[in-house]
C-alpha cells in the first residue's frame, strides 16, 4: 500500500518520544470527562447520533460482505489449511477481498467521522450544524478522509487478527510486544489527522501537523486515547464473551459433523456480539473520542493563533465518490460471476497443492 509509506513518519516520530511506552494513568477518567461535552453537543445537534449510527451501518455491511467469500471456500480446503503449514492461492484472494471491504467501508466511515468533526467547529464559530451543512463541508476532503480512514481501518484490522491464537504461532513475548508498541504510537500519531482534514488540510500535511498536535500536547492526548483504548477493550471482551455464550446457545456445528464444513455458519452467527460491541463503540464511545479530539484540536490551534476556515467546494469530492461507485461495481460483478470469472476455482485449490506440482515439476 503505497500511500501507507507515505505517511508512516507518524509513527516512526511519535515512536521516539521520551514517555512513549508510558501510559498515563487516569486514562478513564480523562475520557470520562469529556462525556459532557459530548453529550451536550449531541443534544444540540441531533445529527452527530445520526452520523454514528451510519457508521456502524456501514461496518456491519463491509463485515456481512467479507464473509459471503468464506461461503465460496470449499470445506475441503479448509480442512487442508488446517493440516498445511503452506499457503495457497485462496490466501490471496482472501486477502485482496479482505483488502477492498475494507475500503469499501472505509468511504461512508471517513465522511461520516469528518461530519462528527464538522458538527464540532461549526458549533465553535456560531454556525448552524445540519446534515446537509456537514456533507458540504466534508465532501470536498472525500480523497484524504477515505484514504486515512482506509490505512487505518486496515492496520487496525491486521492488529485485531494479530491478537487472535495462530497455529504454530512462533512469535516471541518481545516481537508482539514491539508490535503493540508500534500499533499504539500509530494510533496516538494519528490523534490530529481527523481534524486537521475537517479543517481543509490534504493527508500529507494533515499528519505532520498530527505529529506536532500530539507533541503540544502529550499527556492530554495520551490520556484521551488511554480512556478510549480502554473502554474499547472492555467492550471487545464483553463480545468475546458473548460469543461464547452465543455459540453454546446455538448449534453451529451440528454433533457429529466437524467444524470445516461450517466456517461460514461461524462467523456468519459471530456478526452479532460483534456488531453489538460495534454498535456501543459507534454509537457512544467514538462520538465521545472524535469530538474531544476536535475540542482538543481547537485549542491547540487557537494558542497558535491560527483561525480554523473550514472548506467549501463539494466539486473536489466527485472524482472520490466516482472511484468509490467503480470498486462497489467492480465488488459486485465479482460477487454475481464469481463462477464464470474463476474465483471460485481459486478459493478452490487446497493448501499446499501449487507448491507440490511446481516442486514436482
Amino acid at each position: 500500500m503505497g500511500i501507507l509509506n507515505t505517511i508512516d513518519f507518524i509513527r516512526d516520530e511519535i515512536k521516539e518520544l521520551p514517555d512513549i511506552d508510558k501510559k498515563p494513568s487516569g486514562g478513564i477518567g480523562s475520557f470520562s470527562s469529556r462525556f459532557g461535552y459530548a453529550i451536550s453537543l449531541g443534544l444540540k445537534e441531533k445529527e452527530i447520533f445520526f452520523f454514528g449510527l451510519l457508521q456502524w451501518t456501514s461496518i456491519g455491511i463491509g463485515y456481512l460482505l467479507w464473509v459471503q467469500m468464506l461461503d465460496w471456500i470449499p470445506e475441503e480446503v479448509w480442512r487442508s489449511a488446517a493440516e498445511s503449514d503452506e499457503g495457497s492461492i485462496a490466501d490471496w484472494v482472501l486477502f485482496a477481498w479482505s483488502f477492498v471491504c475494507v475500503g469499501v467501508a472505509a468511504f461512508p466511515v471517513g465522511i461520516l467521522t469528518g461530519c462528527m468533526g464538522a458538527t464540532h467547529f461549526l458549533h465553535k464559530q456560531g454556525r448552524e450544524s445540519t446534515v446537509a451543512t456537514c456533507l458540504k463541508l466534508v465532501l470536498p476532503q472525500s480523497w484524504s478522509l477515505w484514504s486515512f480512514h482506509w490505512i487505518d481501518g486496515w492496520i487496525t484490522v491486521n492488529q485485531i487478527l494479530e491478537r487472535l491464537p495462530k497455529k504454530n504461532d512462533r512469535t516471541t513475548p518481545a516481537e508482539r510486544a514491539l508490535n503493540e508498541a508500534l500499533y499504539y504510537a500509530w494510533k496516538l500519531g494519528i490523534s490530529g489527522v481527523l481534524p486537521s482534514i475537517v479543517t481543509g488540510n490534504n493527508l500529507i500535511k494533515s499528519g505532520k501537523n498530527s505529529v506536532v498536535f500530539v507533541k503540544d500536547n502529550f499527556i492530554e492526548v495520551a490520556k484521551l486515547r488511554a480512556g478510549y483504548s480502554a473502554l474499547c477493550w472492555i467492550v471487545g471482551i464483553g463480545a468475546y464473551v458473548g460469543a461464547i455464550f452465543l455459540f453454546m446457545a446455538v448449534d453451529i456445528v451440528p454433533e457429529g459433523d466437524e467444524v470445516y464444513g461450517h466456517i461460514y455458519t461461524f462467523y456468519f452467527w459471530a456478526a452479532v456480539p460483534i456488531l453489538i460491541a460495534v454498535a456501543i463503540i459507534m454509537l457512544f464511545l467514538r462520538p465521545i473520542y472524535v469530538l474531544a479530539l476536535c475540542d482538543l484540536y481547537s485549542d491547540h490551534l487557537d494558542r497558535k493563533g491560527s483561525e480554523v476556515t473550514l472548506p467549501e467546494n463539494p466539486s473536489k469530492s466527485i472524482s472520490a465518490i466516482v472511484a468509490f461507485g467503480c470498486i462497489c461495481l467492480i465488488m459486485a460483478v465479482v460477487f454475481i460471476y464469481r463462477n464464470e470469472l474463476g474465483v471460485v476455482d481459486m478459493l478452490s485449490t487446497p493448501y499446499g497443492s501449487e507448491y507440490k506440482s511446481s516442486d514436482e515439476q
